[in-house]
């Protein structure tokens, strides 16, 4: 399906959601409201079970704001501005499903925002990633400052924030900020087959994974432990263990139903 800035397509049940603004998917309004409709419809559907996100073309995943719009907002208009971005980003990292980010480019600012919102990140081996705001004496609105530090180290997190200098695929790899660097010609080949993989598991069970990996962040430890107990006890009572169960038994591949 192709809207005007956003495409999506399937791969049996992994959904493909390919960002298409040329000449370097720069994040516009028009484009925040578009791929964040596109994350709440995907987190409505039970049949996904899992999504990699990427962006058109070999120049850039998303190369930032569109700064022609951010040029003469007011406070009030670039606080919802900001309230924008946060809702996409929002909606990709509450997306009930892993989402694989397949980097095929440049990923600065916004596009680094909405990398981090992402699951799992697999970076081209020649892009760079990182966040200009502070060099226009912005900030990263979309909600890079507080997931940046939650995942990579802090005083790496201050580093590329207030340097507002990018880094190499490689750099990125060895920060943690991206968790895989690969040729571009396997860029798509390397994330399908992980999200066939992903996919190929119970679907209620990775859900149930997620969750849990979202709660981690939020909750102390003692309500995090409990709130696994609760998990694995519904999980024991649905008709996908009982067949992951008796496959291995069997020696046969499951077929999950997420039931």
């Amino acid at each position: 399906m192709k809207g005007k800035y956003i495409s999506t397509s399937l791969d049996g049940n992994i959904c493909v959601v390919t960002i298409d603004r040329p000449p370097v998917n720069s994040l516009n309004s028009g484009l925040m409201n578009e791929l964040t409709s596109t994350f709440t419809d995907l987190a409505g559907n039970d049949d996904i079970r899992a999504v990699v996100l990427t962006g058109q073309g070999e120049k850039a995943f998303v190369a930032g704001a569109d700064i022609t719009e951010v040029k003469d907002l007011s406070e009030n208009e670039g606080k919802a501005f900001s309230h924008k971005g946060q809702a996409l980003t929002s909606a990709i990292a509450n997306c009930p499903v892993p989402v694989i980010c397949a980097l095929n480019g440049l990923a600065l600012g916004g596009g680094c925002e909405i990398a981090m919102a992402c699951d799992i990140r697999i970076i081209v081996d020649d892009a760079i990633i990182g966040f200009p705001e502070a060099s226009l004496s912005l900030l990263p609105g979309a909600g890079g400052t507080q997931r940046l530090p939650n995942l990579i180290a802090p005083g790496m997190a201050k580093l590329l924030l207030f340097t507002a200098t990018p880094i190499s695929a490689s750099e990125a790899v060895n920060c943690g900020l991206v968790e895989k660097s690969v040729p571009r010609e396997a860029l798509m080949d390397t994330c399908l087959k992980m999200a066939r993989k992903i996919a190929s598991n119970g679907p209620l069970a990775v859900r149930a994974i997620k969750r849990l990996i979202g709660k981690s962040f939020e909750l102390p430890l003692e309500e995090g432990l409990a709130a696994e107990q609760d998990e694995f006890g519904k999980l024991c009572t649905s008709s996908d263990k009982l067949e992951g169960i008796n496959s291995f038994f069997q020696k046969k591949k499951p077929v999950y139903t997420g039931k």
